[in-house]
């Protein structure tokens, strides 16, 4: 039988050489098939085509295969990382991806200056810590922080979620009442806040606390975070024994007080004093086609929460993966798929994530990925299946949150297919492919004509797709125009050139008759079909539950039902859309009326590090309010180009 393949693409896998390397199969269309890794390419590669794999996932994937792409390495570990970090940047159609939704917070503890009578450090000849004005530096800050890690300041983490960070945070202002306010703050405060009144903080900005009193407690509060508890009860003891013999009995005080909340933040926290300091545990449940890996992270001994991942590819890369993996006879489908799944999201999830030593994992992992791992990042890392004790009770909670969050995963993807197909019986249409079926939804929203601004929200694959959103900037209309804003965003919308071959199932307008008839003037312009235009239009007395649907092909208007699931899809998507119109208006007028575009003006600020600075900052008046400092912290910004912003806005 001859092969579907080009003699060229045969003669490229017949000359690859016998060493390690990363390969990429492409279609016809250029788009990415497949990424894979091999110790030795010729073998890896060549077994695809040698073998007869019929109608099967992988026999359908190697039919599509028009072009390949080869890259040798020096070793194993160096094919795993290139093969994930592709994996991740090319998105194949056959290989399972753990998409980054964001990345990981940490908690920071700034770095201070050294404390009077360290090395290089000025002292301060009173004693009483008033020698001058007290300087922010001298003092760390403890704060929330998310971004690109450096060596300047402390960093703990990563945590599985700001919550726990802030938890973390409020631990040490309790224990040992670090500071949180910003240097901008602390500069400028000539009474001590709340947070000293309640005993969350030392109050160092009007000199309430020496520099070497508050770099104890930095030096105690980084010892907690590292796990050191027990060493860190016993050496406050010994201080707190030495004063007492000293008749020091205020600063004695300080420490027992200081050990019971301490104390008492262990009790609260259930934090494990046994050897295992750094854990991450991971837990695989695969049901209906579908995955879920639940990480759960100890720090410093303690558990700090989990965050579930849900993998896409699933069934077509575990069938693709089946003849690369050697499985002991008579092992269950679900077991391979979820070794599958696990030891993907080990590749990929620890290519940007700081690896601990020890995982503990819910299936056997096969250990030359633990070995090429190692070799990766430098860490000697061990996975154990099999815990006992404590880690055990770790493996089973999380075994138990994987099973509830892919519970819940299963449940809304159902409950949403029956809404698309609701919809899609109550318009009496055919898609060729319901699970394809796409509606994008528009818009308008403005403040008395001020800011105008059109949302375009795509449903797709049964749910909504954040990363396609779009909104669109109404100009040259006179102010409070709805209908000419609808016919701007539909005509750059749809009037591209390839428009005609990317368009939705279904376009919805929020709007009646008026938003549908401009909406019909825009598709008849431009040669579309204007079957799939409906509007939403709002029912008798403006009530919810009784919109009807609007058509701009003269069909008779459709009242879905109050409890119709089609109706709360179309809700879904309108107030979705809705939302997203909302606040990106509000957005633009903030940025109108308090001077957003300064960051724009400075040479150096586009739009990424503008974006980046008012995510830190939480808007223009906190990238105002930041210090120099502060501003040089956030990825991309140079001390300098701080300095420039710092000038600009004040």
């Amino acid at each position: 039988m001859s092969s579907p393949h080009s003699e060229q693409l045969l003669s490229e896998v017949a000359a690859l050489p016998a060493l390690p390397g990363v390969y990429r199969y492409f279609d016809a269309d250029g788009a990415v098939l497949y990424v894979g890794k091999a110790g030795n390419l010729r073998r890896r590669v060549a077994s695809y085509f040698q073998k007869d794999h019929g109608g099967t996932r992988i026999g359908h994937m190697i039919g599509r295969i028009a072009r390949m792409e080869t890259t040798v390495v020096r070793s194993e570990a160096e094919a795993l990382l290139l093969e994930n970090n592709l994996i991740k940047q090319l998105n194949p159609r056959y290989n399972i991806l753990f998409r980054d939704d964001k990345s990981y917070p940490y908690l920071r503890i700034s770095a201070g200056r050294p404390a009077a009578g360290e090395s290089g450090a000025p002292s301060d000849p009173s004693g009483d810590g008033a020698g001058g004005a007290v300087a922010a530096a001298d003092f760390p800050r403890v704060s929330y922080y998310r971004g690109t890690v450096d060596r300047k300041h402390h960093y703990f983490g990563p945590y599985p979620s700001a919550w726990a960070v802030k938890e973390s945070i409020q631990l040490l202002q309790k224990a040992f009442r670090l500071r949180t306010c910003e240097d901008t703050v602390f500069a400028n405060r000539t009474r001590p806040c709340l947070l000293y009144q309640i005993k969350r903080c030392s109050g160092p900005c009007v000199g309430h606390v020496t520099p070497q009193a508050y770099a104890s407690d930095v030096h105690d509060a980084q010892a907690f975070l590292e796990g050191e508890t027990q060493a860190l009860l016993g050496d406050l003891e010994s201080r707190m024994m030495a004063h007492a013999d000293r008749l020091e009995f205020e600063q004695a005080a300080e420490l027992r007080n200081k050990m019971s909340a301490l104390s008492k933040v262990l009790h609260q926290q259930s934090v494990d004093t046994a050897s295992d300091k750094d854990v991450d545990i991971l837990a695989v449940r695969v049901q209906g086609g579908k995955a879920c890996v639940n990480l759960a992270m100890v720090r410093g001994g303690r558990h700090l929460g989990d965050r579930p991942y849900f993998p896409v590819h699933v069934e077509d890369a575990t069938a693709i993966r089946e003849d690369e993996r050697i499985s002991p006879p008579g092992e269950p489908r679900e077991q391979r798929v979820g070794v599958q799944v696990l030891e993907a999201f080990i590749a990929q999830h620890y290519i940007a994530v700081p690896v601990p030593p020890t995982l503990i994992v819910s299936m056997a992992v096969s250990k030359d990925l633990i070995d090429l791992l190692s070799q990766q990042t430098g860490v000697r890392i061990s996975a154990v299946s099999q815990p006992r004790e404590q880690r055990r009770l770790w493996l089973e909670m999380a075994q138990k949150n994987a099973e509830i969050q892919l519970a819940r995963l299963l449940a809304e993807e159902g409950s949403q297919q029956a809404r698309t197909r609701a919809l899609v019986d109550a318009l009496d249409m055919a898609p060729d492919d319901i699970d394809a079926f796409r509606i994008e939804c528009f818009d308008i929203s403005h403040t008395a004509g001020e800011a105008t601004q059109a949302s375009c929200v795509v449903f797709h694959h049964h749910k909504m797709q954040n990363a396609e959103y779009r909104r669109f900037n109404i100009e040259g209309i006179t102010p409070g125009d709805d209908y000419a804003a609808m016919r701007q965003v539909l005509s750059r919308r749809y009037g591209r050139a390839d428009a005609a071959a990317r368009m939705p199932d279904l376009v919805l307008v929020d709007g009646g008759r008026g938003q549908v008839s401009m909406a019909r003037e825009v598709f008849a312009e431009l040669g579309l079909d204007l079957a799939l235009i409906a509007g939403v239009e709002k029912g008798e007395g403006r009530k919810v539950g009784l919109e009807e649907l609007v058509f701009a092909d003269g069909r008779p208007k459709v009242s879905l039902g109050k409890d119709s699931a089609a109706l709360m899809l179309v809700a879904q998507i309108r107030d979705e859309a809705h939302r997203f119109a909302i606040t990106g208006m509000r957005a633009r007028r903030a940025k109108v009326r308090v001077g957003g575009s300064k960051l724009e003006d400075i040479p150096g600020i586009g739009a990424k590090r503008r974006a980046r600075l008012l995510q830190r900052f939480g808007g223009i008046r906190g990238v105002a309010a930041a210090g120099v400092e502060d501003i040089a912290t956030v990825d991309g910004i140079s001390k300098e180009l701080a300095e420039e912003i710092y000038r600009a806005l004040h």
